[in-house]
């Protein structure tokens, strides 16, 4: 059965975790590219931005504004741990800023640097750190209260998508599932 909702965010740590031939929606899917090890050659990073746009797929860089406007991407993440201003430095019209926040204090920051949207973590259980707390569907709707930017983050995964119906909130993004089963997931989304 399919999840609706308004933006679908997938993060990646590598280009490869992801065949964008499987993804046929338009102008509803947002890959962040998240990657603090090795970054791809330029190249091939720059093909997959190409294609990206060909699908009407927005394409963002995390943290690294300079790789961002050189690949002419749509805009850039900014991971929670990163608070500083200067990004605003960078805002134009047609570059987007989305952010990620854990808490009250970090949403607020993200909204002074001026975030599109906010992926807000952790909505459910996750399975690299079992006794970290997590937010749970009512904790996540009160805090969609206060910022209507708000993205489910974390823990979500293919057995428990359809929780998705009862938060609030106009998308949600997966990170660890678009790596174990990405073509399951993508065409549980339709």
């Amino acid at each position: 059965m399919a999840i609706i909702k308004n933006k679908y965010f997938l993060i990646i740590e590598n280009i490869k975790h992801i065949n964008l031939k499987n993804i046929k929606i338009r102008n509803k899917f947002f890959i962040i590219y998240r990657n603090d090890k090795k970054i791809d050659n330029f190249r091939d990073l720059f093909k997959f931005r190409q294609t990206c746009k060909s699908k009407s797929i927005k394409f963002y860089i995390a943290n690294d504004i300079k790789l961002a406007l050189s690949l002419n991407s749509d805009g850039v993440y900014l991971s929670s741990f990163n608070k500083g201003l200067k990004i605003l430095n960078y805002k134009k019209s047609n570059f987007d800023i989305i952010g990620s926040a854990h808490n009250l204090k970090e949403i607020s920051n993200k909204i002074k640097q001026g975030c599109t949207s906010i992926l807000f973590s952790k909505l459910f259980l996750v399975d690299y750190d079992k006794k970290s707390p997590y937010l749970g569907v009512l904790k996540f709707n009160n805090f969609s209260k206060i910022s209507n930017k708000l993205i489910a983050l974390g823990g979500i995964k293919s057995h428990n998508l359809n929780h998705l119906r009862n938060v609030s909130c106009k998308g949600f993004a997966l990170l660890s599932e678009i790596k174990k089963k990405p073509a399951n997931i993508i065409n549980r989304l339709f």
